[in-house]
């Protein structure tokens, strides 16, 4: 187990089975990235961690899509039709 620079810590995933309860109270602090053979395999974070970057994500998302139905809504001279009908072409619904 290494610990790196950002309070990161690099585990093997050998290592993380002999020392999981030691490397769980690690996570309160440090990104614990998990290798196989030396090469990153996964990452575990703090639960809060998680959340807030889900939280990010998701704004982002909202923001990239509502920036997208903008520029589709200022088209002009461009036809579109509405989900439900779009579904019921395809014959969806």
């Amino acid at each position: 187990m290494i610990t790196v620079e950002e309070k990161t810590t690099i585990v093997g995933l050998t290592e993380l089975r002999k020392m999981i309860s030691y490397i769980l109270k690690r996570v309160k602090s440090n990104k614990v990235i998990l290798t196989r053979r030396n090469k990153p395999v996964g990452v575990i974070v703090d639960y809060e961690e998680y959340k807030k970057m889900e939280e990010i994500i998701d704004t982002f998302e909202d923001y990239v899509l509502g920036h997208l139905a903008r520029e589709r809504a200022q088209r002009k001279g461009k036809k579109w039709i509405i989900l439900e009908e779009t579904e019921k072409r395809l014959g969806l619904k």
